[in-house]
């Protein structure tokens, strides 16, 4: 599995819409409204790199009023959590 972060910022007024249209895409698992320097954070999940590539460079900046967007490519994950197993559910190799 490889795990990537995109930190998003958005026009202003239209977090819902964006958001939505986010967590509607395959691969994206969870999105996040945060306070700081960025609106939205995505958290993507997917089988390959090229799948995270085609997310983030076609898929996520299709998405109009994103205005500016920021990946962070996870190398491995510390967590309390079986992240990898509760994932893996229905995943078939290909």
């Amino acid at each position: 599995m490889v795990t990537a972060i995109v930190l998003i910022n958005v026009e202003h007024g239209h977090f819902d819409r964006i958001a939505q249209s986010l967590v509607a895409l395959k691969g994206i698992t969870e999105v996040y409204s945060v306070a700081g320097d960025y609106d939205l954070v995505a958290v993507l999940r997917t089988q390959s790199n090229e799948q995270i590539a085609d997310l983030v460079t076609r898929q996520i900046l299709a998405i109009e009023g994103i205005t500016r967007t920021e990946t962070l490519m996870a190398f491995k994950v510390y967590s309390s959590y079986d992240l990898e197993h509760m994932f893996s559910i229905g995943d078939e190799e290909v």
